[in-house]
């Protein structure tokens, strides 16, 4: 269990972001030791971040479509979107500011970049998220309109998660070193899964869970508008049944769960303070409804973008890997990571481009 005792403000001279760093360079002035939580994070830091989330949280609710159902348009999405990301890059900023005013500008320079960072890279393993998402709603024939309400909840269900996934791998990291290596191997493993089945359709009538569903609760065969549950007379007395929404939000979760485990060992190669990483990896989050109505239409145009995703994770598992060996500058990291990122976008618009156009027509080029 964290004790709150514990997340102390330790920096070092050099550099943050790499635990084999900080033990080179030994506690820095306020640390209590090996095995405590490292953190820029101070109290009202966190209280200031907590407050951000929550009116973002209540702005999405209650404002964006006045909290009720509606079906979200392509100008809403790419509005709310370029909200979200301005919120980010603006915390990234005021962080930039405080940390300049209280403990240096080579203090500043580097959480800010670890930040930029961990977003860059929990945004672009996201988008991976988005496809499943949109893959179960045509799976279930979720009506647009209803897609909002589940996506909302998901985005809940995913910061609690990774809340407390989050703290409890920054303490294990804190205590034991070496775990850094299984978070290493996992990412090499999970990003050869990735290229080798990127192509591969899930069968979502087989899925364990839904299975499993469908065995223990009564489930309607129509939605119900956005209830997940409804009670219907049967016999005289009234019987609870789950509608389809319901087992598409437990999917949503479920895949949620599954996502985090990839990408917060992925930001762990970047930084091990927890402030940082689950700053970067919420406002990830705080955006991904939005950007899903924003790529639901044009999803397919990306065919390459998991490719080069498990390149992502592959670079990531091999940098924790070699973090005791090899010192990569995060600045380094970020630029491959984006490199990458921006490489399997173009190659996928350029495929895209390429199938659509008729034969004998060069891309880019109209026919005639």
């Amino acid at each position: 269990m964290i004790d709150a005792r514990d997340i102390t403000i330790a920096i070092t001279d050099n550099g943050r972001g790499f635990a084999a760093d900080r033990a080179q360079a030994g506690p820095a002035k306020g640390s209590r030791g090996e095995g405590d939580l490292e953190t820029v994070g101070s109290f009202w830091m966190w209280a200031g971040f907590a407050a951000v989330v929550a009116a973002m949280l209540a702005i999405d609710l209650f404002v964006v479509g006045g909290g009720k159902r509606h079906r979200v348009t392509m100008r809403e999405a790419a509005t709310w979107s370029a909200v979200w990301v301005a919120v980010a890059l603006a915390f990234a900023g005021v962080l930039w500011w405080h940390l300049d005013a209280t403990s240096g500008r080579a203090v500043a320079n580097e959480t800010a970049l670890e930040y930029l960072t961990g977003y860059l890279i929990e945004k672009s393993l996201a988008v991976d998220n988005v496809f499943v998402w949109l893959m179960l709603f045509t799976f279930f024939a979720v009506p647009a309109e209803l897609q909002k309400r589940v996506l909302v909840y998901g985005v809940i269900g995913a910061i609690v998660m990774r809340t407390v996934m989050i703290f409890a791998g920054a303490w294990l990291i804190a205590q034991f070193h070496w775990i850094l290596y299984l978070f290493g191997a996992f990412l090499l493993v999970t990003g050869v899964k990735m290229w080798w089945f990127a192509d591969e359709k899930p069968d979502l009538e087989a899925n364990p869970i839904v299975r499993w569903l469908r065995r223990h609760l009564r489930v309607t065969t129509v939605f119900e508008g956005e209830r997940f549950f409804v009670s219907r007379e049967e016999g005289g007395k009234l019987v609870r049944y789950a509608t389809p929404l319901f087992l598409v939000l437990v999917l949503v979760e479920a895949t949620d769960l599954i996502f985090a485990v990839d990408s917060i060992p992925a930001i762990f190669a970047i930084t091990t303070d927890p402030f940082v990483v689950l700053t970067s990896n919420v406002f990830a989050i705080l955006g991904l409804r939005a950007m899903y109505f924003l790529l639901a239409d044009v999803a397919g145009r990306f065919s390459l973008l998991k490719y080069g995703l498990a390149v992502v994770l592959v670079f990531i598992g091999a940098k924790m890997m070699l973090i005791d060996l090899v010192k990569i500058p995060v600045g380094v990291s970020l630029g491959v990571v984006a490199a990458i990122i921006a490489t399997s976008v173009w190659l996928s618009l350029r495929r895209d481009a390429q199938t659509r156009a008729p034969a004998g027509t060069p891309a880019g080029k109209p026919a005639g």
